[in-house]
């Protein structure tokens, strides 16, 4: 769809401005666009619709959509998911459904935490995309431990502040 889109774009640009033939391509690629943006609504709503009907608890990442906005190289991609009206959508769905929607910490370290021992590890770049612990040995991809470490998450979780070695297998820490 985004070839679609660019080349439909391409052709608005080449069109001599104030034409019978611009005007038309004009509408063409607005028609493009309400394609586009109707089948991302139509998706997040089939989705949160799902959540919110077949689980009684969702657990979301309170994200701060704005500053992932600012990267160049990850702004298309979070703009197209529509995550604050993917995350308006589920609150009002699971109150619907009787349902209850838990946002996580945006600073909680799920991505950094090892989901089998705990240990947390406070450096860990994007571009690392399989979790490895120095620990256990463990080994996951990235977002798949973060999402165990989301579903472990509870209020008051204790997140360690600096050394490398802490560990959150303690007491309170649900495995």
């Amino acid at each position: 769809m985004s070839k679609r889109l660019k080349r439909s774009q391409r052709r608005v640009s080449r069109k001599v401005k104030g034409s019978n033939n611009r005007k038309k391509a004009v509408k063409r690629l607005a028609k493009l666009h309400a394609k586009v943006s109707n089948i991302r609504k139509d998706a997040i709503h089939k989705l949160t619709h799902h959540l919110a009907k077949n689980h009684s608890e969702v657990r979301i990442e309170d994200l701060h959509v704005k500053a992932f906005l600012k990267n160049h190289k990850l702004a298309g991609a979070i703009a197209d998911c529509g995550m604050y009206e993917f995350k308006r959508q589920l609150e009002y769905k699971t109150e619907k459904f009787q349902g209850k929607l838990i946002l996580v910490d945006r600073f909680f370290p799920s991505s950094q935490i090892c989901s089998n021992c705990g240990l947390h590890r406070h450096k860990m770049p994007l571009k690392n995309r399989v979790y490895i612990c120095p620990n256990c040995g463990y080994k996951a991809d990235r977002d798949l431990n973060a999402a165990r470490n989301i579903d472990r998450w509870f209020e008051d979780i204790y997140v360690p502040e600096r050394s490398e070695s802490a560990n959150l297998a303690r007491p309170g820490f649900r495995a």
